[in-house]
């Protein structure tokens, strides 16, 4: 599913770089990634989703070469293909919850929004406990509102890569647990794989692989 092969990047300032010599993932895997603050884990995910493109090196994602695409058919392959949880959320703050959860169907001409999916935000929303909110905007919910939000944003086209930076960051101890259930109920499902930025060491042995990004070394394998 992930393919990473000699990747190097680094921002236009400051002395950050990230290098990669290799990371592989198998269809269905769910592994999570560690690592002080500023160690390139946030940099990885958007890399992998085609957001940032490396200096240098080869990123294959679903048997697609990304860094071979233009801006365009990286946008068009990461709707179609990949969910995203943000760190930052990225809600459209005009829109109301359920509308920001339909976003990707408005912007991607290949993704058909029909009664099935109207279905499947409603399953969702329910499993997320925002059912009753969808017709909020973001900021007259909470951050843990916000967040349940964005991990429905990123389940409800059934993607076949899951990239979660922080999903349970802003969530207490019981709403983590569920919300990690839903991550790994709709992967599985879907025969999704699950690659996660996680700073809560108590969720790791959930995952299969864990990987260090202090020393960019494999520390845990379930």
């Amino acid at each position: 599913m992930i393919s990473v092969e000699n990747v190097s990047f680094a921002y236009g300032t400051g002395d950050f770089r990230l290098n990669v010599p290799r990371l592989s993932m198998q269809s269905g895997e769910r592994l999570a990634i560690v690592g002080p603050s500023g160690s390139g884990k946030t940099t990885l995910l958007n890399l992998v989703a085609g957001i940032l493109s490396p200096d240098s090196g080869r990123i294959v994602v679903a048997g697609k070469d990304v860094t071979a695409l233009t801006d365009t058919e990286r946008r068009q392959f990461r709707a179609s293909h990949i969910g995203f949880v943000f760190q930052d959320f990225a809600l459209l703050d005009y829109l109301p919850a359920l509308q920001n959860i339909l976003y990707p169907y408005r912007v991607t001409p290949a993704l058909k929004l029909d009664q099935a999916v109207r279905e499947r935000v409603e399953v969702l929303a329910e499993a997320c406990g925002i059912r009753d909110k969808l017709d909020r905007h973001p900021n007259e919910l909470s951050q843990g509102e916000q967040q349940r939000v964005a991990i429905c944003r990123a389940l409800v086209t059934q993607p076949k890569l899951i990239l979660s930076d922080e999903a349970t960051g802003n969530l207490d101890p019981e709403s983590k647990g569920r919300i990690l259930d839903l991550l790994f109920e709709q992967a599985s499902e879907a025969g999704a794989t699950l690659l996660a930025v996680t700073h809560d060491h108590e969720l790791l042995p959930r995952f299969e692989r864990v990987i260090d990004f202090a020393d960019y070394r494999e520390v845990a394998d379930a």
